[in-house]
């Protein structure tokens, strides 16, 4: 769909959708199923998920996720070139990002099968029904690289980030030929360490990544500072990012705020002046849940920073780390509440 034929104050999601609770289960018990039986069990959290963002009436849904166990994790099982995992660091105590181990690299990186990502997106497009706007997410080579130890032939984590720039281009390249018309870039890495970081250095490897699909899709990017259960990991700031993110080759940008209180939102006047924004106005870390008017407040409060037609609203982040049952309340009240303004306007 061309960029001006957007509908206003457009309702999306990020891509991530919570595993129902049998998937859950089987995740952690697959030796005790069959090749078929998984990819059954896959094909039908897939249905979970088209259902509850179609029937929360969003205007953009995705397949949710539901094939891949872990954000990052989940795509090395398609690198070639990958050694063992280290062991984990800590086991026990409040969940956070040093219980999860680094893979270390034993060869030259590849992806002769690609990451995974066409399959999910054709899935989606045999089973999600018609006039919804379709969005494949797509890992970025930075924080793709974050779980990956350096070695003689990658010595540094820039070295490695260059080894799959190409990996994520030819995937991008795949979901255009396969009629993907929504992508989403995810480099929530990116958003955590640019207060310390080289941000030109991360525009540049940003637009030669997304470089095949440029002009072929809308184009967004995901820019939020973690979620690994529920919990932040980055420097919770966007100004370090701005303006020199303006320079990556992307139509939207997608904001963490509800989360932050709206700290910062007079940002997307910026933004707004030359690229869509869509914004986070509901709490993924939160079980509170917000009321549809609550929702139209917040959807007033950014309509004084950026105009309708350059807003979309999303969840902070993906849904995977709150459960099912708050995901499908967050996403009916958020489309609701929207819908209040778009009567108003």
């Amino acid at each position: 769909m061309p960029l001006h034929h957007l509908p206003p104050l457009r309702t999306t999601v990020i891509g991530s959708y919570p595993f129902p609770s049998w998937l859950e289960y089987a995740s952690l018990h697959l030796d005790e199923f069959g090749t078929d039986e998984i990819a059954e069990m896959q094909e039908d959290a897939v249905i979970v998920a088209i259902h509850d963002q179609t029937a929360a009436g969003l205007d953009v849904i995705t397949d949710g996720e539901q094939t891949r166990l872990d954000f990052n994790l989940s795509f090395y099982g398609y690198l070639h070139g990958l050694g063992e995992a280290e062991p984990t660091r800590r086991v026990h105590g409040p969940p956070a990002h040093d219980q999860r181990g680094k893979h270390t690299v034993i060869g030259e990186l590849s992806a002769p099968d690609g990451l995974g990502v066409v399959a999910e997106f054709q899935r989606l497009q045999r089973l999600a029904p018609p006039g919804f706007v379709l969005k494949a997410s797509v890992p970025g080579p930075y924080t793709l690289s974050g779980r990956l130890l350096p070695n003689a032939q990658y010595p540094d984590r820039w070295a490695l980030t260059e080894a799959l720039v190409p990996l994520v281009r030819q995937d991008m390249a795949a979901l255009i030929a396969a009629g993907c018309t929504e992508i989403t870039v995810d480099e929530p890495s990116m958003s955590c360490y640019a207060y310390k970081s080289d941000t030109a250095r991360f525009v540049d490897i940003f637009n030669r990544t997304v470089e095949p699909a440029v002009g072929h899709c809308l184009l967004s990017t995901h820019l939020c500072f973690g979620n690994f259960k529920g919990r932040a990991v980055g420097k919770r700031e966007y100004h370090p990012m701005f303006p020199a993110f303006l320079g990556m080759t992307v139509d939207e940008f997608h904001l963490e705020m509800a989360s932050r209180e709206f700290s910062e939102l007079a940002i997307i006047e910026e933004i707004a002046e030359t690229h869509r924004v869509a914004v986070g106005i509901v709490d993924v870390k939160s079980y509170y849940i917000e009321t549809p008017d609550e929702i139209a407040r917040r959807v007033r409060r950014c309509l004084q920073y950026a105009p309708a037609h350059r807003l979309s609203f999303a969840p902070d982040c993906g849904l995977s780390q709150t459960a099912r049952w708050a995901a499908k309340e967050k996403l009916k009240n958020m489309v609701a509440g929207i819908e209040i303004v778009r009567q108003e306007l």
